[in-house]
């Protein structure tokens, strides 16, 4: 290392500990309490999407499954349904057959259903921690338990949503059935 270059890291070293700048590290999210602290980090600041990075593995591909099958729902209705149907059917499924992505879908039923809010509402810091095997809880200062699941690589997921995502996804793809039965009925009608 050049002189120079070991005195200009000295000053900087000496001026962040009189300034008194420290890094804050949040644990890793390979811990369910590093996964819990980006995700109050991330509502803290307003930012609703990177929530969607700290659910479970089944959750996001839930909301991915969502989206798919109310687009080719949407596409099949635009394709085969005639009015009224086809507008009233559209605009149901719009704000998930439209999103770039699952994160997309996400954001719109967190904040549509007030799992935010909820979140916002009782995030504080970590009192405890428990872990069996591929869950964890989370328990907060307030009292709160947020679980979480083991994901593919390692890193912890939020699993509170789970249930409810995967309850919608299956009833995007009922409705998807549906939607196909009657398009080909219209197809029919119309030969």
């Amino acid at each position: 290392m050049h002189r120079r270059t070991a005195i200009a890291l000295g000053i900087a070293a000496a001026a962040c500990g009189l300034t008194g700048f420290t890094v804050i590290r949040h644990p890793s999210d390979s811990t369910p309490e590093g996964a819990y602290l980006r995700l109050a980090s991330a509502l803290g600041r307003g930012d609703v999407r990177p929530a969607f990075s700290a659910l479970d593995d089944e959750a996001q591909r839930a909301c991915h499954a969502i989206r798919d099958h109310r687009q080719k729902a949407s596409d099949r209705v635009q394709a085969s349904y005639p009015e009224p149907e086809r507008s009233k059917l559209l605009a149901l499924y719009r704000a998930h057959a439209e999103a770039p992505d699952g994160a997309d879908v996400w954001v719109e039923m967190a904040v549509r259903l007030g799992w935010i809010a909820r979140l916002r509402r009782d995030l504080s810091g970590v009192a405890r921690v428990e872990v069996d095997g591929d869950r964890a809880v989370v328990e907060t200062a307030r009292g709160t338990r947020y679980p979480f699941r083991r994901r593919e690589g390692g890193l912890w997921g939020l699993s509170m949503f789970t249930a409810e995502l995967l309850a919608e996804a299956e009833r995007a793809a009922r409705d998807w059935d549906v939607v196909e039965r009657a398009a080909l009925d219209y197809d029919g009608l119309r030969r």
